[in-house]
């Protein structure tokens, strides 16, 4: 066979062997300092944007003891976290589907003990996640408020972390907090910041401009605060939560549907960090096979 032809057929080979690399799968939390500000409900419709985008979405409701996913779903699962925990059910058998394809790991209510849990259902919540076998291109965490463990192992164990705020002081205070706690023990140095319900664009900046100049004065100026916009409030938001629908499904032409879809968009296009911090991760192998 002539050397040409060797050639060709390598060249062949190789463009029938060669694969896209796979999409990077991002596991974001989003958090809070402070109750009340509408974390949740970002969470639903984030999650429903991005599956409307044609990504295969899990969200985990990770306010344990005081589930709300499910409730501004308005799903009645019949297993929760707590039965994963148990051992009375496999994290598949307790998922429940939402809107558009939405995965949904719901959490329970009113069970003190699932408010902080112990060293042993932490690792075992991670195994579980990290032997899931079907493909996932995002994992959304809506964690509770504050800077309980709970709180705080779910920020941790995600590779991004988006923190709602809106203008009020005691919820920068707390934003604050929250940031100062990961930043100063758990070593987390990168967030986003997502202002919520407010009418201009000018007050959401603000909101901006007075955290990152309070995180850069007192923590660093190696702390990355991205500032990804803010979600306009909208009368239409509470109509959605007290019918137990996503303001995106209900309302699709409403101006904050628009902004969760163009959230989504810009979060799924903007790269994720590149490196996996020293912290133990949900689904780190999966995460770490992207690194090599």
């Amino acid at each position: 066979m002539k050397p040409t032809m060797l050639l060709k057929d390598l060249e062949d080979l190789t463009q029938k062997s060669a694969t896209p690399p796979a999409p990077q799968l991002r596991v974001i939390a989003v958090t809070s300092g402070k109750g009340g500000v509408g974390k949740s409900n970002v969470v639903v419709n984030l999650g429903v944007a991005l599956a409307q985008q044609g990504l295969k979405v899990l969200l985990i409701d990770a306010d344990l003891g005081l589930a709300n996913v499910d409730i501004l779903l308005g799903l009645n699962p019949q297993y929760t976290i707590h039965d994963v925990l148990q051992l009375r059910k496999t994290l598949p058998e307790v998922l429940v589907e939402g809107p558009d394809g939405l995965k949904i790991l719901p959490a329970s209510s009113g069970i003190p003990e699932l408010a902080e849990l112990d060293e042993y259902q932490k690792m075992f919540l991670l195994n579980e996640l990290d032997n899931y076998s079907e493909s996932i291109d995002v994992v959304l965490i809506d964690t509770g408020a504050g800077i309980s463990k709970n709180v705080l192992f779910f920020n941790i164990a995600a590779l991004e972390r988006v923190v709602v705020a809106n203008n009020e002081p005691t919820s920068i205070t707390d934003a604050y907090a929250l940031i100062k706690v990961l930043a100063t023990q758990h070593n987390e140095r990168r967030f986003k910041l997502l202002v919520n319900g407010l009418s201009q664009p000018r007050e959401a900046e603000a909101v901006y401009r007075t955290l990152l100049k309070v995180a850069e004065r007192f923590l660093g100026r190696d702390i990355s605060l991205e500032y990804l916009g803010y979600i306009p409030y909208d009368e239409s938001v509470p109509k959605a939560v007290l019918k137990q629908q996503p303001v995106l499904t209900l309302y699709p032409k409403a101006r904050v549907s628009r902004s969760f879809t163009q959230l989504a968009k810009h979060l799924w296009e903007t790269p994720a960090p590149e490196e996996v911090d020293g912290n133990i991760k949900f689904f780190w192998r999966r995460l770490l096979q992207y690194q090599i």
